[in-house]
């Protein structure tokens, strides 16, 4: 074929080239979820609402009012869980407005309840400060020796004893009311059960390894879902 010829085929071929291009480019966009859409999560075996709380950094209360779960008992494997509130403003109109239903009125805020007197949870010294690393930068680093006492911070009920979340090994995590939380991470040994109603001081878990395969506690606070840093909330060493 002559170069003239060649040329005046890829001149043709270019356009089409190009335009399909573009064409499937829009179509990806267009079937492509939007950034703003709203985060759910599927309920696995084993998981509560504190857990599914936890894990994205919500307050459990809020998340059981998004999806009228009541106390958050009612969960079961399967069940799609919203993490945004309904009616927010992760939602917005993706086609032209038509007549429907008024959006729901933002749910009215939880008050905030005070935090207890906390203590340490147990001796040692602080090896990695709230927001540093080798850790989940969630909590405080607390070295020791292996099998020392973990005592609870502050009374409360446990709402999780286990090692179902990844990161934080064999955990427990106590409500001292309807806004703290504080739980104890890297555990050897798990004394307390779900359900239970510790006291301030009582051990609840021996001390296991943490980052590094040194013995540490992953120590954890927070605040309507929030982590918050311990160190400004326990009494001076």
């Amino acid at each position: 074929m002559s170069g003239d010829k060649r040329l005046t085929t890829v001149s043709r071929i270019r356009p089409v080239v190009v335009a399909t291009a573009i064409a499937i480019l829009l179509a990806a966009c267009a079937s492509s979820p939007s950034r703003d859409a709203g985060r759910q999560h599927v309920v696995r075996r084993g998981e509560t609402l504190f857990t599914i709380a936890w894990r994205y950094g919500e307050d459990p209360r809020e998340v059981a009012r998004w999806n009228n779960l009541g106390d958050g008992s009612l969960i079961y494997p399967g069940q799609v869980i919203s993490l945004t509130p309904p009616g927010g403003s992760n939602s917005r109109a993706r086609a032209p407005a038509q007549p429907r239903a008024a959006a729901p009125k933002p749910l009215p805020k939880i008050p905030v309840e005070p935090p207890p007197a906390w203590q340490w949870p147990t001796t040692g010294a602080v090896e990695v400060r709230f927001g540093g690393r080798p850790g989940s930068g969630t909590g405080i680093l607390i070295g020791g020796d292996a099998g020392q006492p973990i005592r609870a911070a502050a009374s409360g009920r446990v709402v999780y004893s286990g090692g179902g979340l990844n990161g934080y090994g064999q955990l427990i995590i106590v409500k001292h009311n309807d806004t703290y939380l504080s739980a104890y991470g890297h555990n050897s040994t798990l004394i307390v059960k779900e359900g239970e109603t510790v006291r301030q001081g009582q051990r609840i878990a021996t001390m296991g390894e943490g980052p590094g395969r040194q013995p540490r506690l992953h120590f954890e606070i927070r605040k309507n879902g929030k982590p918050v840093d311990p160190q400004k909330l326990l009494p001076s060493k």
